[in-house]
């Protein structure tokens, strides 16, 4: 067994530059969110988020944190917090340059989507459009948002309304992780795909899922 030679860093105190560099390094590998947004002039918003994750099933519920850009609030937060609405496009493998390249530094004015000659959908439970290209959709209605910290951080709640799930990954009841190919975030500029995947056998009913079922 390996034996660990541990360095301690506190916390406390610590600047923001480390604890964000920390933080993201060990909490890995979080998924990707490739969020569309509507500004209130009807600009469509394209921007990655990997500090995102589902919170709930009953409703189903996601939430993203989003931080400021310089005490500013980033274009995918601002349009949340004034219309309401977002989605959440699932990017895969083949669509990785594509979301990494919608992550720059826009000026508030330029849709990504147009800039990136990105194609779209419209939404259906929601006026958010949705990304053509991505498997997975999922529509959502803003529930609640939380500051956190220092106040540097958001976290948005999002009721999810609807699920647009493409025929390649779903089977109308499964989705196939593996052949939904999903990109995850590592910590610096790093990303990773799916690897090496393990199966064991569930100790646990999951929710709402009777003993029948599978």
């Amino acid at each position: 067994m390996t034996q660990h030679c541990f360095t301690t860093v506190s916390a406390a105190g610590m600047d923001t530059a480390t604890a964000y560099r920390l933080i993201c390094g060990v909490v890995v590998p979080r998924p990707v969110a490739w969020i569309t947004t509507v500004s209130r002039d009807g600009r469509v918003n394209a921007a990655p988020f990997s500090s995102y994750n589902y919170v709930a099933h009953s409703p189903p519920m996601v939430a993203v944190n989003i931080g400021t850009r310089l005490g500013d609030l980033k274009d995918t937060a601002r349009n949340i917090r004034e219309t309401g609405w977002f989605c959440v496009n699932v990017a895969t493998e083949a669509l990785m340059e594509t979301m990494h390249l919608s992550g720059a530094d826009y000026p508030p004015e330029v849709g990504e989507p147009e800039a990136l000659g990105i194609d779209l959908l419209p939404g259906h439970a929601t006026p958010v459009p949705r990304i053509a290209v991505s498997p997975v959709h999922l529509e959502c209605r803003l529930d609640q948002a939380v500051t956190l910290g220092r106040g540097l951080n958001t976290l948005y709640i999002g009721e999810v309304l609807a699920f647009h799930l493409s025929d390649t990954v779903y089977d109308g009841r499964h989705v196939d992780s593996v052949r939904l190919r999903p990109i995850a975030r590592l910590g610096g500029p790093f990303y990773a795909a799916l690897g090496e995947i393990f199966h064991r056998p569930a100790l646990q009913r999951p929710p709402g899922e009777r003993s029948s079922e599978r």
